[in-house]
């Protein structure tokens, strides 16, 4: 049976709120240093509050440069090594052996040219 909302803990479960609370709003506003110390708390400006995904590109950007150079014939233990900083990041089995049929096609294509 599952609880009540009201009965619930308020810190159990803290989520993003798009609406801030006036003294919040002020906090915001004096870290951007646009809040005056003589100025009204009534009518405050907007402050914009977004949810940031932070890494989640810098961790995409730094895969695709680990599999860029583990085509161009990088050791395959670097590109089975688990992305640092991951939760559950583990290396994988059959990084290995994936890593090593592209070593040796670029091998391939360098003994051509």
């Amino acid at each position: 049976m599952s609880i009540d909302r009201s009965l619930r803990l308020k810190d159990a479960l803290v989520r993003h709120r798009n609406v801030l609370t006036r003294t919040e709003r002020i906090l915001k506003l004096k870290d951007e240093e646009r809040w005056e110390e003589d100025s009204s708390v009534l009518g405050l400006p907007k402050v914009a509050h977004r949810k940031s995904h932070a890494g989640k590109k810098a961790a995409k950007e730094k895969e695709a440069a680990e599999a860029v150079a583990g085509v161009e014939g990088a050791p395959a233990a670097e590109a089975a090594a688990p992305a640092a900083g991951k939760p559950g990041a583990a290396p994988v089995a059959g990084a290995a052996k994936a890593a090593a049929p592209a070593a040796a096609k670029s091998a391939k294509e360098a003994k051509k040219k």
